[in-house]
């Protein structure tokens, strides 16, 4: 009995592993189809090019990059105290496309010299490691929000 179970739901598992990558294919042909130019940065895949289309929405939503920002929660916020300037992350915002621009900073500083040298650079400077990644996510929200509005001005 136990065997046949296991056996049960490991064709369920196959079966749904399958669909999964059959709809992930489709999400990756709308995404193409929105903005073809976000699968091509590095760090942006799929699901995150999926999010930040889907935050986005369309051209004319947002009025500038800072207020993209500011939905993803990547805009700075001040939070200086006496003679120390400095900033913290903005915890507010669609916490989804705060995870989209982390997981495509994350993935950056794994993989993508550019953004290696940023952040050994910015570490000599003295900047933290959370304050590196504030920076990266800013850096992020702009250029993808050019993207897609570069994109939407063309079609």
């Amino acid at each position: 009995m136990t065997v046949k179970a296991l056996r049960s739901t490991a064709r369920r598992v196959l079966a749904l592993e399958a669909e999964a990558a059959d709809l992930e294919s489709e999400l990756e042909l709308l995404v193409e189809r929105v903005c073809p130019e976000l699968l091509a940065e590095p760090g942006v895949g799929v699901f995150s090019a999926a999010e930040l289309i889907n935050a986005w929405s369309h051209a004319g939503r947002l009025r500038s990059e800072a207020a993209f920002a500011m939905l993803g929660g990547a805009a700075p916020i001040p939070a200086s105290s006496g003679q120390t300037v400095r900033h913290r992350l903005n915890r507010g915002g669609d916490r989804q496309l705060n995870r989209a621009l982390h997981t495509i900073v994350m993935s950056r500083l794994q993989h993508d010299l550019e953004t290696q040298a940023y952040a050994a650079r910015r570490a000599a400077e003295g900047r933290t490691p959370k304050e590196i990644k504030r920076c990266l996510k800013r850096f992020v929200a702009r250029r993808m929000f050019r993207l897609l509005e570069a994109e939407a001005g063309v079609a």
